[in-house]
């Protein structure tokens, strides 16, 4: 008999407690589309429940000063932290169970407790940097994971790969001294929050081990696959990772009224197969999808399918390699990442 392949989703309704003004895009109703999207595919889905995240577990990524101006803020809630964020009465509590619940998703795939899967959270993380809140975050889910990977499994390399339409800043700011995170981010440029070109590359030790590429408006699908296949997949055959970790959002789809992208679902079904395939080959399939952005519903429906699909299908159908004809967004991109990277990572903007 023929074992039905599952994966593992973090959701849970508290993640709609926390809420901002009126109007905001990074809304509770947000998760309305991502969760219909996982109840259709009924018992294929194994629910893991979020747990809150310890202080300390935060504290790998931010300052102390940061955390307590989280809680205080909460403590005279409504408030505003920066133009974008925003806290409500409940908003501790639930950054701490995204990022709880984030963290247990890693680990209990990491150990092989749980098949790979979608951290279904919010507040989004990425752009939270260690001591300040940014562009709708609170605390940065994914690095806080990164770390307790590193901390409690005993991991040596993770490769952060975003593709959430907006430069990921805090987690490159995270790691980018440390050589033992490889971070790839996909992301419209220029664009909100105003960083990630060619040549932010790490500091330090890390140098190398931050890879940013910055695309212009207006890509789609091929060029979101052509720069997985292009740059990403040697990027990560180079550095060997021991898990994958995504930054998961959907705001680079063409419904999104935030960005100014054209991924479709298709696209996003195309990437997570390449990612999925990258995971089997380089570090025996451990991979963890985490909500970012995304404001369609149409958006985070598809993407949602997408990725879920792209963890449930037996037998993932790879896209074809995309060309690299002259003068295209695509040879622009490329040509713009092997100039900074190329002598360093093998292969890069091959096939």
């Amino acid at each position: 008999m023929t074992r039905i392949r599952a994966t593992t989703v973090v959701a849970d309704a508290r993640f709609g407690n926390h809420r901002g003004p009126a109007e905001h895009p990074e809304c509770p109703e947000r998760l309305a589309p991502v969760q219909a999207a996982i109840d259709a595919r009924g018992d294929r889905v194994d629910h893991l429940e979020p747990r809150y995240a310890e202080p300390d577990e935060i504290l790998r990524i931010h300052v102390r000063d940061h955390f307590e101006a989280v809680a205080e803020a909460v403590r005279h809630a409504p408030r505003q932290l920066d133009p974008d964020t925003y806290v409500s009465p409940q908003s501790l509590d639930v950054a701490l169970l995204a990022a709880g619940g984030t963290i247990e998703l890693v680990r209990q795939v990491a150990r092989g407790q749980r098949q790979p899967g979608l951290a279904a959270v919010r507040p989004p993380g990425h752009h939270a940097e260690a001591d300040h809140a940014m562009g709708f975050c609170l605390f940065n889910n994914i690095a806080i994971a990164a770390r307790a990977l590193q901390a409690d499994e005993g991991m040596e390399r993770i490769l952060i790969l975003d593709w959430d339409v907006h430069h990921g800043n805090g987690t490159q700011h995270s790691f980018e001294e440390d050589p033992s995170v490889l971070f790839v981010s996909i992301h419209q440029f220029p664009y909100y929050p105003g960083t990630g070109d060619f040549g932010e590359a790490g500091r330090g030790k890390g140098t190398g081990a931050t890879l940013n590429i910055p695309m212009p408006a207006g890509c789609g699908d091929a060029e979101y696959v052509g720069v997985l296949q292009r740059v990403v997949m040697p990027a990560a055959a180079a550095f060997r990772p021991e898990m994958i970790l995504v930054s998961c959002g959907f705001d680079a789809h063409r419904d999104d009224p935030l960005a100014a992208m054209e991924v479709s679902g298709e696209g996003f079904r195309a990437m997570t197969a390449l990612v999925r395939a990258m995971a089997e080959e380089l570090c025996q399939g451990r991979l963890a999808f985490v909500l970012e952005g995304g404001y369609a519903d149409s958006g985070l429906r598809e993407g949602t399918e997408a990725v879920l699909d792209g963890l449930l299908d037996p037998h993932p159908r790879l896209p074809p390699l995309e060309p690299l004809a002259p003068n295209t967004p695509l040879e622009r991109v490329v040509w713009g990442v092997v100039e900074i990277h190329g002598e360093k990572i093998p292969g890069l903007g091959a096939p």
